[in-house]
């Protein structure tokens, strides 16, 4: 059985249309700190991915930045508070994250969120860890993806052999529940990477 000491979440570096995303990310950096859960984030101070950082702060949690250096500029990294690895590249970054967080989870976000959303979804797939992944289905935001994946797993794309488990909340306050209940079902071995992150 494992536990849920830190969590990586992905979301935008930009704020999006609908203050939903945002009151939802100011939401659930409160209930990670009060819960004594560490942040595992992109580091940057702006969007979606600021305002959850500064919650956490604010409410007297921990979190770590990572950030790649050619990013520096751009998101501007939170400065007081957060413990920030500065990083060489994409891939250092994404391997940082995984090794550093218990689960993951998906707020709203753009092209980069869903990469690594999808990295994730892959990784479980292929049976390299069982760490649980969150969907975070604020106001919707994720159902064409959603539809997009039982697509696939309808034409067999994604045929039951290689099926994959993931969690959907809609609301703030299911995250961490149902996460902390997925984390008990999975030993603390099987979160490790079946192989090492450089070879895949």
């Amino acid at each position: 059985m494992s536990r849920i000491n830190a969590l990586c979440v992905y979301c935008g570096s930009s704020p999006g249309t609908d203050p939903a995303f945002t009151a939802a990310a100011r939401a659930f950096g409160k209930i990670l700190a009060e819960n004594g859960v560490r942040l595992i984030f992109g580091g940057g101070s702006v969007g979606i991915m600021g305002t959850l950082a500064e919650a956490v702060l604010t409410h007297g949690g921990e979190a770590i930045g990572i950030i790649p250096d050619f990013l520096v500029r751009r998101e501007r990294p939170v400065q007081n508070g957060v413990q920030q690895i500065v990083v060489p590249d994409m891939h250092v970054r994404k391997r940082k994250m995984f090794e550093m967080a218990d689960g993951f989870v998906a707020l709203p976000g753009g092209i980069g969120t869903l990469e690594e959303l999808v990295e994730q979804l892959t990784w479980v797939q292929l049976g390299r860890h069982k760490k649980p992944i969150l969907i975070a289905n604020i106001k919707g935001y994720w159902d064409p993806l959603l539809t997009l994946i039982q697509h696939m797993r309808t034409v067999q794309f994604v045929p039951p052999a290689l099926n994959f488990d993931f969690l959907i909340a809609n609301g703030v306050e299911d995250m961490l529940p149902k996460l902390r209940d997925a984390a008990q079902r999975v030993a603390e071995a099987e979160k490790a990477m079946t192989v090492p992150l450089e070879r895949m």
